[in-house]
This record gives structure tokens, sequence and C-alpha cells, in this order.
């Protein structure tokens, strides 16, 4: 760099600091034209280790005094980090096991739900998104487009866990701190939505087929999951101003939004991730008791009644649930949870109560995250097991020899819709022709 630097690099300004006296080096102060130079310059310094000269960042005088009383906290929680590295795990040091724990989950369990949802969610989507299926399914929209997230959400989690659990420096840098929050939380704002949209349009499909036709639309549905995105945007754009750089700290809370960040995880995990799914579970609730009325009266008629579809609704539904709402109370709690003294010996960490109770709750959000992480990896199994028009829109993909023979079938299998039958009863579409293909 040393050869092109007059040519390459632009300054302002540059100028020695002091008065002149034979006997001192007085420090050069440069005021660099772009940004990219400076930084250049500053990652170039190492490169000066062991000789008279020196690159550093100039500060306010405030800043320099700050800096002054902070480097030496900061220089001795690194050395304790160190020490407390170097100890031999044992019965008194449970917190250290604690924590490398918690590691261990992450780099064994986190990868397992990577490699499921990397091949089934793609795998999912473009069954979902093929032309036979949505062009008349807007279910298949909702399901295709929640897969499409969760793998968008999976592509930033490793990202995250690249910094937490193995250590790289993805996102703690000046401005991808702030952008990164936004978009790893903006997909976890739109899931929840998208299984209320496709709740709701089953909901209507059963319980008031005579409206289906107007409401439960593609069309429809494309525009409701629009309208989802922007607002999953504009609730992730908070993040901007909740999470900061530190020079010091890395990405940390803003300080002057530690307040507002209180309030503002408590409204929106407990109105996106306990408000709808309880709603979400009373729905299906009145769609289960619609299909059960429904198989009851196709019964008395001499029709047969198949549960594939109440089958996977009741798991996809359930397993939304489950999986959410043990996150969402976890996550919520995490600003009431208090640290222990950081200063306190380390042989004294696994007898201090809050440091064990801190440890404690650490191990227990770390099960129920990766629980929650199954949530977006796993619906490729649910449907798979439990859906019969699935595993047969499957094996289609990938046995491409028996295509001609299984095309009528896939033809037949693309509506999940509740329609009225001849007799002026609502039947399940899906259920009958399930039926029909399993007499073939």
């Amino acid at each position: 760099m040393g050869q092109n630097a007059q040519t390459e690099i632009k300054l302002h300004r540059a100028h020695r600091i002091g008065r002149y006296q034979p006997n001192k080096v007085r420090p050069i102060v440069a005021k660099f034209a772009y940004y990219p130079d400076k930084e250049r310059v500053r990652r170039e310094s190492r490169e000066l280790k062991g000789t008279p000269f020196g690159i550093s960042e100039q500060y306010p005088q405030e800043v320099m005094e700050a800096r002054r009383r902070l480097v030496p906290i900061m220089k001795k929680a690194r050395s304790e980090a160190g020490l407390r590295q170097s100890i031999n795990l044992s019965s008194g040091h449970r917190s250290r096991f604690c924590v490398r724990h918690v590691i261990t989950i992450d780099r064994v369990v986190t990868p397992i739900w990577y490699i499921i949802g990397f091949i089934g969610n793609p795998i999912s989507a473009k069954i979902w998104f093929s032309r036979k299926v949505s062009s008349s399914n807007p279910s298949a929209v909702y399901f295709g487009s929640l897969d499409i997230v969760e793998t968008l959400y999976l592509i930033l989690h490793v990202i995250y866990e690249l910094h937490v659990a193995w250590g790289y420096n993805t996102y703690h840098k000046r401005v991808s701190c702030e952008i990164f929050n936004f978009l790893f939380l903006t997909p976890q704002y739109m899931v929840p939505m998208l299984v209320l949209g496709f709740t709701t349009e089953r909901y209507i499909a059963v319980c008031h087929p005579f409206v289906k036709q107007k409401y439960c639309t593609v069309t429809r549905a494309k525009i409701v999951i629009g309208c989802m995105s922007a607002t999953s945007v504009v609730l992730g754009l908070v993040q901007v101003y909740i999470w900061a750089f530190d020079d010091v700290l890395g990405c940390v809370f803003r300080p002057s939004a530690i307040g507002f960040h209180t309030v503002w995880t408590w409204i929106t995990e407990m109105l996106l991730f306990l408000v709808i799914p309880v709603a979400c579970l009373v729905i299906n609730g009145l769609v289960i008791r619609e299909i059960k009325r429904i198989q009851v009266q196709s019964a008395a008629h001499g029709h047969g009644a198949n549960p594939a579809s109440t089958t996977t609704l009741l798991c996809v539904s359930f397993y939304f649930i489950f999986t959410l709402l043990p996150a969402t109370i976890v996550y919520a709690i995490q600003t009431s949870i208090p640290q222990g003294d950081p200063y306190l010996k380390l042989d004294k960490w696994a007898s201090d109560p809050t440091w064990k109770a801190y440890f404690l709750y650490l191990t227990i959000r770390k099960v129920v995250e990766e629980i929650c992480l199954s949530n977006y990896a796993s619906y490729f199994i649910i449907y798979y097991v439990t859906g019969v028009y699935f595993r047969r829109a499957f094996t289609d993909l990938f046995m491409w020899a028996n295509f001609s023979i299984r095309r009528k079938s896939f033809n037949r299998a693309t509506t999940s819709d509740y329609i009225p039958t001849c007799n002026g009863k609502a039947l399940c579409s899906e259920t009958f022709v399930l039926n029909e293909m399993d007499d073939q």
C-alpha cells in the first residue's frame, strides 16, 4: 500500500500537533477524504508492530478520558475471560460448564435443523407454488410463502450462529449491527401472520362456504401476503433504533432505548407470539368442529370421510403454538434476569445465587430456542407424514419415470377447498378426492 498511497489515497489535510522541539517527535493528524481509505490505513497499522511508528484514531478529549477509565476494566475482563477458558471442568466450576454446555447445544443441534430446513423448505415451496397447485388454491400460496420466509430466516440464523456459537464477527460492526437485527426480526414477525392467514382462509372455506368464492381467492391471498410483508418490515425497522454499535461492547441495546425496548418487546411478543397463536387455536377448533359435523352428515348419506386434512391442520397448528409460546415467554423475561457481579472471583461464581440463576436461565433459554428453531425447519416433515396429497406430490416430483401415470391423480388433488356437493351439503373436496384416490 505504501508505494501507491500517494496516488490512491486522498487527504483533506494533514498537520503536526504541538510546538516544534528538537528532541521530541510530534504526532501527525490526517483527515481522510473517504472513509474506506481511513479504514484501509487503520487495518494495515498492524504491519507497524515492532517499529517506532504507530497509527490510531483521534477522538475528542472527553471520549479519550472515558476510554482511559474503561480500558483497564476491559483488559481485566478479558484476562479473566482467558483464565476462565483455561479452568478445567469440575464440580467447583459449574458456571463454566453451563456456558460450554450451551455452546455445545448450539454447535450440535442447530446444524441438524439447518440440514432439515434447507432441504425441506425449498421442496415444500416448489410443491405449493407449482402452477397446478397455486393457480386455484389460496392456501398453497400461504404455505409456499411460509416456506420461503422460513428459509430466509434460517440463512440469517446461520450468520447469527457463526457469531454466537463459533466466535466469528459476522455483524458486530457499524451499520451492519442495526441492519442485521432489522433483517433478523422481520421474518420472525411475518411467520405468525402467515399462519393466521391460511388458518383464517381455511375457516372461511369450511364454516362459510357460500362466501368462499369472494374471500378465498389466490388474488386476495397475494394482496394479504403483501400487506403482511409491509407490516413485518415496519415492525422490523424499529430494531434499527433499538440496537447500536459500541466500540468497546459491540452490538448492544442503545442506552437511550433500553426502556422503550422493554415495552416494545412485551407488546410485540405478546401480540404476535401469544395472541396470534391462541387465535389460531380457537379458529382451528371451530374448523375441526365443523369438519366433524360434515363427516357425520356424510356418513349418514353413505359418503366416506378421511381425516387427513384435519390431521395436517391439527399438527401444523399445535406444533406452531407449542414451539412459539415457550420461546415468547423466555425471550420476554430476558431483561428481568439479573447477572451476577462480573468482578466476583471465578471460584465463587458457582456458589453465587445470582450467577447460578442466570446460567440456569441461559440453559433453559437455549433448549427452548432450539425447540423454537425447529418450527422453521420441520413443516416439510409434518406435510409429508400427515398429508396424503403432499406425499404423492413429493413422489411425482422425484420420480419422473412415473410422471405420466401419476399426472391425472396430481391434477385431481390440487385443491383443498370446501365446496357444496350436488345435494346441497358442504363436503371437504380434498377429503373426497383422497378417498377416491385411495380406492384406485
